[in-house]
């Protein structure tokens, strides 16, 4: 996928990597000219004047080849600065487009926190490698083979010097790496948990102050953060010897190499003269390799973690959706709603939650579900959206099987209100346009009175251009749901759910939402989850569910009398209100 992306930019990395041969060419070039500068020096049959002559000379050269060296190197940085960029903005996009195909299973496998953690931190580790390969890493075996090939050209008596070099710089290089090695997988992981403690740890804010945890999470928190810190110090720590071992290696080896041309200098003065700008171009040649190692030892460190990233955030990119849509043909069904023989049990979970399921709703009903706390009533109204797909049986809407529809099928036939109102920052009008992205005024009008939101609504200085903060913290919990519930209905579904989502609503404002949808719904099957038996005890029928099984169906009188778990609810819940 990143070769994929890069592949989208060939004219930027033509220009980089042009670019960056001028830098070589030019850091390459340079030394040659130090050695006819000393020559010149050293030669006793020049005059005064001629020297000044040939070393102003090679002075403008040098000059000009140091000019050229900065203008690729100005080039460079911003063609690998482009690439760096565009490709993790690519990237990003791409991510965030694969996780909107997810299913709520491949969101629960990764978890959002983790998510969050591959398209931010993950994507900016790709970008900083993008940087560094397009400056850096292409550069230094150009470098690094230049200058070695030059060195031996201009000494080649002390070739063996630079393997020695070369093979110790290597080494030390080496054993440090691969005890780094370990320490960069763990970076990403304990970000990982850093980023969802911190996450769990605002969200839930005043759970945190309500039951004085403020020390405990403060703890847990150190304790990740300690263990990150841990492994950079390692990291740290080792990256600290190896410079210092870089150091000694590379002065030992100018020590050598300028001990053994000084035992031959004296031979004579041709000879010393060649020998004296030989050797200091050799020693240039020498630091431009040595350089080339130790930028590669630093960049590796950094790719590492790179690569890392890469791979998990190939891992998300080439994750295979566990939900597919095998059309994308618009279809017109009607209400009705049957479930042959389903059972379904969430990822991971041996126990099914919901056991061998069978009903039929004709369109226009009006459906209740009941049953005890872990009874399965979400997780079947979960079924109908296709959320999730049954494991065993099949959901029918129209009469045609979940499978074989549209996502846009299923888009326009039915809409789901969860019992947790989830807002989005903005505006009132662009998260109801979420519902119909079509909506006129006069279709949020209509869908604000049926859920009894346009009483607050209509006291607001913008009404539907009014801000929604981040998690709608400027309405109330029964704002929220009424909100949610305008957005289930503006499109005009021909199947609505209401997973208990009147929950934060006082009675009144139910029973005003519930005359609503009697009056302006009579055509739209409806399927209400509830806790209360009041809620539903109008409705046409009432699903029972004990256990993930469905023990009784019918309406709530026939219920009272047929069905144990029914009546045992309906007391309990008519005790507490005597």
């Amino acid at each position: 996928m990143l070769m994929k992306a890069i592949g989208r930019y060939k004219l930027l990395i033509t220009a980089a990597l042009l670019t960056m041969l001028l830098q070589v060419g030019a850091a390459l070039w340079q030394p040659s000219f130090m050695k006819s500068i000393l020559s010149v020096m050293a030669n006793m049959s020049l005059s005064t004047s001629d020297k000044i002559d040939k070393v102003s000379g090679y002075g403008v050269a040098l000059i000009g080849i140091a000019v050229i060296g900065l203008i690729g190197s100005v080039l460079n940085t911003l063609a690998a600065a482009k690439i760096a960029q565009s490709v993790s903005a690519d990237l990003r996009e791409m991510t965030f487009r694969k996780i909107q195909t997810f299913s709520y299973e491949d969101i629960e496998k990764y978890q959002s926190a983790n998510l969050v953690v591959r398209m931010t931190n993950d994507i900016t580790q790709v970008q900083t490698l993008l940087m560094m390969a397009f400056q850096i890493l292409i550069r230094i075996p150009l470098l690094f083979v230049g200058a070695f090939v030059l060195s031996i050209i201009t000494m080649p008596q002390l070739w063996w010097i630079i393997i020695v070099m070369v093979v110790l710089i290597v080494m030390v290089t080496g054993l440090s790496m691969r005890s780094m090695g370990p320490h960069f997988g763990a970076f990403q992981h304990l970000m990982d948990r850093i980023n969802a403690i911190a996450r769990d740890n605002l969200r839930g804010a005043r759970v945190v102050k309500s039951f004085v945890q403020e020390k405990s999470q403060a703890e847990k928190f150190d304790k990740e953060s300690d263990d990150l810190l841990g492994h950079n110090l390692a990291v740290g720590y080792t990256f600290a010897t190896m410079i210092p071992a870089f150091t000694v290696i590379s002065q030992l080896a100018i020590f050598v190499a300028i001990w053994l041309i000084s035992t031959n200098i004296t031979q004579s003065a041709s000879y010393a003269q060649d020998q004296l700008g030989g050797i200091m171009t050799f020693i240039q040649y020498m630091m431009q390799i040595m350089f080339a190692i130790i930028m590669g030892g630093m960049v590796s460190m950094f790719a590492s973690r790179g690569f890392v990233s890469i791979g998990r955030i190939n891992e998300v990119l080439n994750t295979k959706t566990s939900m597919t849509f095998i059309t994308e043909d618009s279809e017109d069904l009607d209400g009705s709603v049957d479930f042959d023989h389903v059972s379904f049990a969430y990822p991971n979970d041996e126990t099914p939650t919901l056991k061998d399921i069978s009903f039929h709703i004709e369109p226009g009903q009006m459906v209740g579900i009941v049953g005890a706390t872990g009874a399965g009533k979400s997780t079947l109204a979960q079924l109908i959206p296709r959320l999730f797909d049954p494991t065993e049986g099949t959901v029918e809407v129209g009469g045609k099987d979940l499978r074989t529809v549209s996502k846009l099928t299923l888009k326009n036939t039915i809409s789901i209100v969860l019992q947790k109102a989830i807002l989005f920052s903005g505006t009132i009008a662009g998260n109801l346009k979420q519902g119909n992205a079509n909506a006129t005024d006069a279709d949020m009008d209509r869908a604000a009175k049926i859920a009894q939101a346009a009483e607050f609504i209509d006291r607001l200085p913008q009404r539907y251009d009014a801000e929604v903060e981040e998690r709608a913290n400027n309405f109330s919990g029964g704002q929220k749901q009424r909100l949610s519930i305008t957005r289930g209905v503006i499109k005009k579904p021909k199947v609505l759910i209401l997973d208990d989502s009147t929950s934060a609503l006082d009675a009144h404002s139910e029973k005003l939402v519930q005359d609503a949808f009697n009056r302006e719904l009579k055509g739209t099957t409806t399927i209400i989850i509830a806790q209360k038996i009041s809620s539903v005890v109008h409705a046409d029928t009432i699903l029972v569910l004990d256990e993930g099984r469905l023990v009784a169906q019918g309406n709530h009188h026939e219920l009272v009398e047929t069905s144990d778990v029914y009546r045992k609810i309906y007391d309990t819940q008519k005790a507490k209100e005597d």
